[in-house]
């Protein structure tokens, strides 16, 4: 049960398997994400055991915070044991005009490839889907005066 002086944060980590610095600055290109943290396994206060880290992994992401509006994802390269891919879910942008939508759109489909046009919805003026060159799935759309 929730209360009023309830202080959860549900925020995204992404996990690149290798391509974490290449994703964000893709997302700094694409959206205008700007960095706020980012640290690499090699940097951190504590060494990383042997058996948690592929070798040669020692300047992979260890952790990444960055801004895209007023939100905050974290990402990271993972320990390079994991599988790649993002399943299950989709991240969403809200912008305020149809030629940010379209902006975002283009930016973040380049590479990537598209499942839903941009286009009118009868819940929202433009709204559409694709996934990123990283595999990331996103949904885009133009908040109308009472939020998609």
């Amino acid at each position: 049960m929730s209360t009023n002086t309830d202080q959860r944060i549900v925020q995204t980590y992404l996990f690149f398997s290798g391509n974490c610095e290449q994703a964000v600055e893709f997302y700094k290109k694409a959206l205008g994400a700007e960095v706020e943290m980012m640290m690499r396994y090699k940097d951190s206060p504590e060494p990383i055991p042997p058996e948690r880290l592929t070798p040669g992994w020692e300047n992979k992401v260890m952790h990444c915070s960055f801004r895209i509006g007023q939100s905050v994802v974290m990402a990271s390269d993972g320990c390079g044991m994991e599988k790649g891919g993002f399943h299950g879910f989709s991240m969403s942008i809200s912008v305020k005009t149809e030629a940010e939508a379209d902006q975002a759109f283009a930016a973040l489909a380049d590479g990537g490839k598209v499942t839903m046009p941009l286009m009118k919805t009868f819940w929202c003026p433009r709204f559409g889907m694709l996934q990123d060159r990283f595999g990331v799935e996103w949904m885009v759309s133009v908040a109308p005066v009472t939020q998609c």
